[in-house]
């Protein structure tokens, strides 16, 4: 059973950086893709950025795009979100998420997910 604990959020002033972490348990193949969602309140989930783990190709929202990296640490079994230049706007409960090698479709529905962690809340304050 794959399981995905998020840490790393808090309070942050505008302008500053936090870092994320996902880590994941369970993975049973090394083609699957991770996945970062943030919710804030009143609103949709919405797609923050992906990573393949057989490659480390990343794609992201072009509302994060140039501020936000996603990377992976395979010996620790680990998904990053480094964020800089944080926005009040950018406040949200931040999800990672797994996909197995077999779905198709874009990486930016959450449709395409399998399993999720429990979120972490990041607060930027202005």
């Amino acid at each position: 059973q794959v399981q995905l604990v998020e840490s790393g959020g808090g309070l942050v002033q505008a302008g500053g950086s936090l870092r994320l972490s996902c880590a994941v348990s369970g993975r049973t193949s090394s083609s699957i893709d991770m996945g970062w969602f943030r919710q804030a309140p009143g609103k949709e989930r919405e797609f923050v950025g992906g990573i393949s783990w057989r490659d480390s190709s990343t794609s992201y929202a072009d509302s994060v795009k140039g501020r936000f990296t996603i990377s992976r640490d395979n010996a620790k079994n680990t998904v990053y979100l480094q964020m800089n230049s944080l926005k009040p706007e950018d406040t949200a409960v931040y999800y990672c998420a797994y996909r197995e090698p077999y779905r198709l479709g874009p990486w930016s529905s959450t449709r395409g997910y399998d399993y999720w962690g429990q979120g972490t809340q990041v607060t930027v304050s202005s």
